[in-house]
């Protein structure tokens, strides 16, 4: 693989896990862009880059750059895409693609008409477990499926203190937990089970009705004292979806949760098996069975499916995580530049697909209706 050049949009927490996916994928980052000139320069000389870029133009006019990771809040997605794949580069856009759906059908169709890699970052598909998991299903391991359960829980906005930018829906879009997390559940249930949601019922809810303003805190930062500011986006959803296949499928999503950092979890039951996915616990893949049996599957490269192996770059016992999960979406995008076809690379497709599931879901909660997902 050619050493690519690469230019990162947006010097957060996420920005930072893109850079050292990078390095790690033996791309150069040549230089990075932030919210202003003086934190792109501070960052620059941080992570040893040769460029502060000032703009999102003096990006996509670089020559030395071939590919741009948007890492922005996301409002500025669709823009910051937009001109770099109108300059003939290849595009890494942070989840959601867009926070409107019409916003995501012209990134996708753009993207086609380039020819450009873009990719999104559901890197949960990444886990080698889950890959081993989407096996067994296509296999017929499980049979026919009867139910599809899970939920998504996290805590960091539990204190009304803490604020962030997500929770503005100028900034973060119309839905904020369903969108950034719930997101991230339904492509990978739909990818892992081959199955498509096919209409849902879903309702949201703000249970902390003012936090404190946004003060650019991270999400491990203690939260300053502050205005109180009214919030206007949900902290906990629910939804009910009905798959192409007919199965019933049921989620739980929350940022309140107090004590889970970052699970999601789901269990897929089948006629003749069911397993179950814990992010938080990602070695083991569980496997109910007939008759009270249970057993689980361990991940390692010397047993499994072939991309179950491909995945596992440390022996059992050594734990892999999420950050191996990024490297290997990112390294495989930058095969994708390269002529390869990685197996379950995730596109602005899937990045088009999700944001129709949003869609539609803040459509139902609205409405209080079920909805079908078109």
């Amino acid at each position: 693989m050619s050493k690519l050049g690469i230019a990162i949009v947006g010097a957060g927490m996420i920005g930072t896990v893109h850079r050292r996916a990078a390095l790690l994928a033996g791309a150069e980052v040549r230089g990075v862009a932030a919210s202003s000139p003086q934190r792109a320069s501070e960052v620059a000389r941080s992570w040893n880059v040769p460029r502060a870029y000032r703009s999102i133009e003096e990006v996509v006019t670089d020559p030395q750059v071939q590919v741009v990771h948007v890492c922005t809040p996301n409002h500025l997605h669709r823009p910051m895409a937009e001109a770099a794949l109108q300059a003939g580069k290849h595009v890494i856009c942070e989840k959601p693609l867009a926070t409107r759906l019409e916003d995501a059908q012209a990134l996708a169709a753009l993207a086609a008409t380039t020819g450009r890699v873009a990719t999104v970052p559901f890197v949960y598909r990444y886990h080698p477990v889950i890959r081993e998991a989407r096996a067994r299903i296509a296999q017929g391991e499980l049979g026919p499926l009867h139910l599809i359960h899970g939920s998504y829980l996290q805590d960091w906005l539990l204190d009304p203190a803490r604020n962030n930018w997500r929770v503005d829906p100028v900034l973060g879009g119309a839905s904020r937990v369903f969108a950034d997390i719930g997101s991230h559940w339904c492509d990978l249930v739909e990818w892992t089970t081959g199955e498509r949601f096919a209409e849902v019922s879903a309702a949201f809810n703000t249970v902390i009705s003012e936090r404190g303003a946004v003060s650019g805190q991270s999400f491990s930062a203690p939260a300053a004292p502050a205005p109180m500011q009214a919030v206007a986006s949900e902290d906990v959803a629910a939804a009910m979806f009905r798959t192409d296949a007919g199965t019933l499928a049921s989620l739980t999503v929350s940022q309140v949760s107090a004590g889970r950092h970052n699970r999601l979890w789901f269990e897929i039951d089948g006629a003749k098996a069911s397993v179950a996915f814990n992010q938080e616990e990602a070695e083991r893949l569980w496997i109910g069975l007939p008759d009270q049996r249970q057993a689980f599957f361990v991940r390692g490269p010397g047993a499994g499916s072939a991309e179950q192996r491909r995945l596992s770059v440390l022996p059992a016992g050594h734990a892999q995580g999420y950050d191996h999960c990024f490297e290997a979406f990112v390294a495989d995008t930058y095969r994708a530049i390269e002529g390869e076809r990685p197996h379950g690379l995730p596109s602005f497709e899937d990045g088009l697909r999700s944001a129709r599931i949003v869609d539609h879901v803040i459509t139902s909660a609205r409405t209080r209706a079920w909805t079908p997902i078109v």
